[in-house]
């Protein structure tokens, strides 16, 4: 569909932001530090607010009790109150009007402990603990002056607040002292670990770290080692053993095959026969080079001709059209060279030229160099966006595949070929139809 592409090519470094196993031990280190400290300075100011209110209360009230006392002893007179830290305040009933139009707060609360704020003359707010107890004889008032017990508990809370930041900051270098403590056997396995990753032989980790956790790591590190270079070794020996025996009948039946073409007598019925069994041979011969270079994992050098390539992919090709209707040809530059085997470049090109065939059920595939990549353009059905979504998948058939045959690799091997050599592959629907396949070089393999 328009607008749909699928492109490979070098990998790119994707940059992931995690937070270090180094930073977690030390954040929750500070977490836990700044957590208790302040749960610690909440609770012990909390505690000290209930009891100072609780004592002043209690004493407010004794006082009450007292002043009540001493007034029925005294007949209704004016009782001499025995207070400490506290004003009291004694109004009889001919006086009740004197204290609404004085103290009209005062007047309406009713019996209990109060929290009164009051503004001076100069401007200044005070506060304190009111204590009201109201009789039909008299009422009583007992004042508790409370601004240097909040001057205290500001003076207070500033120290606490100190003390949640002092004990913070020690936190995080016992957290920062921790983590180093704890990391360090991590940081020099995983500085073991990547030099020994660099040979093919690697050294035993486990002899380097005691009998711990991390010692026990190192030991399944090295059987996970030991295990993955006895698999890669099995695997390279099994790769070599199979190029070495494959090349051997491949020489065989080219030889023969160019014997049988160079004679007179052979008719254009058998020679065309040959020359299909040569070209097969020769596609055989690059394929088997192209994995072999992948399974090293080695860049081989070369001096690739990408015109002659080219031409040689399509008259492969066009000796298996079968009668189909499709035009194949060539354009663009002459004399772009590649520092690379014509294998691997035989074998990226020929999977995206034989793709461009196998869909196109009549029409034309163009095959385009350019100075720094090649174009495979076909007239096809075009291209779909589940197709475009998995077209470099491995097993990966198209929708348009049907009966065709194949397994779906051709183009998992264009991608890995691609990785391998710096290149970079895209498929993208055409203008009008059909598929636009662009194999596009690294400036550092052209050598002209």
């Amino acid at each position: 569909m328009p607008g749909q592409d699928s492109s490979v090519g070098a990998p790119k470094r994707q940059v992931r932001y995690r937070r270090r196993l180094r930073s977690r031990i030390i954040l929750s280190y500070l977490l836990l530090g700044f957590g208790l400290t302040l749960a610690l300075a909440f609770t012990t100011n909390w505690a000290r607010g209930r009891v100072e209110n609780q004592l002043v209360e209690d004493l407010m009230n004794r006082n009450l009790d007292e002043s009540w006392a001493r007034f029925v002893q005294s007949g209704g007179r004016e009782p001499e109150v025995p207070v400490q830290q506290l004003k009291a305040f004694y109004y009889t009933p001919d006086k009740f009007d004197e204290l609404r139009m004085h103290r009209p707060e005062w007047y309406a609360l009713g019996d209990g402990i109060h929290n009164v704020t009051a503004v001076e003359e100069d401007g200044s707010k005070s506060y304190y603990k009111l204590g009201v107890r109201k009789t039909p004889q008299a009422w009583f008032f007992l004042a508790y002056d409370m601004s240097q017990s909040a001057r205290g508990e500001k003076q207070f809370n500033n120290a606490l607040i100190g003390v949640v930041i002092v004990f913070t900051g020690l936190s995080l270098l016992v957290g920062w002292w921790a983590a180093s403590r704890v990391m360090s056997p991590v940081s020099d396995l995983a500085q073991r670990l990547r030099r020994s990753g660099t040979s093919s032989d690697p050294d035993a980790l486990s002899p380097h770290f005691p009998q711990d956790e991390v010692g026990e790591l190192a030991k399944a590190l090295d059987d996970y080692a030991a295990r993955l270079t006895e698999v890669v070794q099995r695997d390279r020996e099994f790769n070599a053993d199979v190029s070495h025996e494959l090349r051997t009948p491949l020489a065989v039946i080219r030889g023969a095959v160019e014997l049988m073409m160079a004679r007179p007598d052979v008719d254009e019925r058998t020679l065309t026969r040959l020359q299909r069994i040569h070209r097969a041979q020769q596609q055989c011969t690059d394929l088997i080079g192209a994995l072999l270079l992948l399974s090293r994992n080695e860049r081989a050098q070369g001096a690739c001709d990408v015109a002659r390539v080219a031409q040689q992919q399509l008259e492969s090709h066009r000796a298996q059209l079968g009668g189909k209707p499709v035009d194949l040809r060539l354009e663009g530059e002459a004399g772009v060279n590649l520092d690379v085997p014509d294998s691997a470049l035989a074998v990226a090109l020929g999977n995206l030229i034989g793709n461009a065939v196998k869909y196109t059920p009549s029409g034309e595939v163009v095959v385009r160099v350019h100075r720094d990549a090649v174009e495979v353009i076909d007239s096809g059905p075009g291209l779909s966006a589940e197709d475009a979504a998995n077209l470099f998948t491995r097993g990966y058939r198209g929708s348009h595949a049907g009966q065709s045959q194949g397994g779906g690799i051709g183009l998992s091997i264009v991608r890995r070929l691609c990785v391998l050599y710096g290149w970079e592959v895209q498929v993208r629907p055409g203008v009008d139809r059909g598929v636009v396949a662009t194999l596009r070089f690294s400036p550092a393999g052209s050598i002209g």
